[in-house]
């Protein structure tokens, strides 16, 4: 913290992510956002087996609203990747008054974000829950509620969002761990009290828990803007800033808006999903809104290993230091395998425990004991697709990232779990998963070679020209 702190008077002369050794700045960097990433995943794990207390259609109805917020996380975890990017990359290039630029247009393009959600939220919620679950007027009931409340009340996902990003983009980590560690504190305190009605308040029930969610991520962002103010000397906000500039817009959604689109992708498939699984039986949608819920424990580490890892090779990718480059994609890499496997080997040995969190029926264990072990095959693979695409984002080859997403969720995953269901055995349609992932990792494989060639070349030319 200290470092934080003494940094607050004069900005260093070149940053920790241009000389630190690349293994202890990795750690560095990635470890305190894989802790808080865990935390997240905690809470969001936390929210569910309150709600899965009340009743299996209460579960759904937060599980069945996963691909509108799932949609807004995208949009304002895509603008941020893409402010990251920009920020870290011009600090590398000492390119200051670019780096205030991005800050600024930052925060603007996520209170324009907060807003358009509001009035998705509002509009489009009930319509969204009869196009899934129109047969069952609880599910439809509660999660309009439910979503009515998360998209309406977004400003403080947007705002904790950025003020992160900003954080992470000038290797202020631990300080970006703590706003998180915030938001997800309030949110685990707060669930319990709004769903059941402790401490005098009254049982809201699954209204409850989107209420408890939207104070936490109030809560992050005010720390997170706190914590910009006063401790990140590396950019100079203020409310001058706080507009639209051509040039900064352009470059935050060149990068940002393949993130946004693929992680929009993922909307699209969960909710094609749904609707594929709910024609066997609502509890097998209820399973694989658990799925999502308990694969978070695994996924979240790692995209907190790719917080982490995005800002170091922007900077040295800007700076043109090859070396300090692709031995952070090598760490970040092996990294990334050895938690996935981890994550594969609990899901094999212990479905029916993981499910048990969530209140599981016995025709709910029944279903989801094969699924889990069944999509899990497909996280061997998945570490290194995820890094893989963060490193062609980083460094300037987003397409990349958004062809490798479409291909594996709507040309490969959807469509295969589709014919899958055709033959009437539900168990059949879980292999889509493990199928699409072999097709993403060959597309990775191939994208991150070509990325490769191309940034070893354009640092050896920017070496040249210094």
């Amino acid at each position: 913290m200290s470092e934080q702190i003494s940094a607050a008077g004069a900005a260093p002369q070149e940053n920790k992510m241009g000389v630190m050794p690349v293994g202890r700045l990795l750690a560095g960097m990635a470890v305190p956002m894989m802790i808080s990433m865990l935390v997240q995943a905690l809470y969001n794990v936390v929210d569910s087996v309150f709600v899965s207390r009340i009743s299996e259609n209460a579960f759904n109805a937060v599980g069945l609203a996963f691909p509108l917020q799932s949609l807004m996380i995208a949009v304002g975890a895509g603008t941020a990747v893409g402010i990251n990017a920009l920020l870290s990359r011009s600090l590398g290039e000492k390119k200051q008054e670019m780096a205030d630029r991005a800050a600024g247009t930052g925060i603007f393009l996520s209170l324009c974000s907060a807003v358009a959600f509001a009035l998705i939220g509002v509009f489009l919620s009930r319509p969204f829950f009869l196009a899934q679950a129109k047969s069952v007027p609880e599910i439809v009931e509660m999660g309009t509620a439910y979503t009515s409340i998360c998209l309406g009340l977004s400003v403080g996902l947007f705002g904790q969002f950025c003020f992160e990003r900003l954080l992470q983009s000038t290797g202020r980590t631990t300080l970006s761990m703590l706003t998180q560690l915030a938001g997800a504190v309030t949110n685990i305190v707060l669930d319990p009290i709004f769903i059941f009605g402790l401490l005098g308040m009254p049982a809201m029930g699954v209204a409850g828990a989107a209420v408890a969610t939207v104070l936490g991520q109030f809560v992050g962002a005010a720390l997170a803007i706190f914590l910009n103010l006063r401790y990140n000397a590396d950019i100079h906000l203020s409310f001058r800033l706080i507009r639209p500039d051509k040039c900064a817009v352009r470059e935050i959604y060149r990068v940002g808006i393949p993130s946004i689109v693929m992680q929009s992708i993922g909307s699209v498939m969960t909710f094609g999903m749904n609707k594929i699984l709910f024609v066997f039986t609502p509890t097998a949608t209820a399973v694989f809104g658990a799925y999502f819920k308990i694969q978070s424990f695994i996924f979240m580490p790692i995209f907190g290993l790719n917080n982490g890892m995005v800002p170091i090779i922007s900077y040295n990718y800007g700076a043109a230091r090859p070396q300090r480059v692709w031995k952070t994609v090598r760490l970040t890499i092996f990294t990334a395998v050895a938690i996935m496997f981890v994550g594969f080997l609990a899901f094999q040995t212990a479905p029916a425990t993981l499910l048990s969190l969530f209140e599981a029926s016995e025709e709910m264990t029944a279903i989801g004991v094969p699924a889990l072990r069944i999509i899990s095959i497909s996280f061997l693979l998945a570490g290194f697709c995820i890094i893989a695409g963060s490193v062609c984002q980083a460094i300037g080859n987003p397409i990349y990232s958004m062809i490798v997403s479409v291909c594996r969720q709507l040309v490969v995953l959807l469509p295969v779990a589709w014919l899958l269901s055709r033959t009437g055995r539900l168990e059949l349609v879980w292999w889509a998963f493990p199928i699409a992932e072999v097709a993403s990792l060959t597309l990775s494989a191939i994208f991150l070679r070509r990325t490769v060639h191309s940034a070893n070349a354009r640092m050896k030319k920017a070496r040249e020209e210094l």
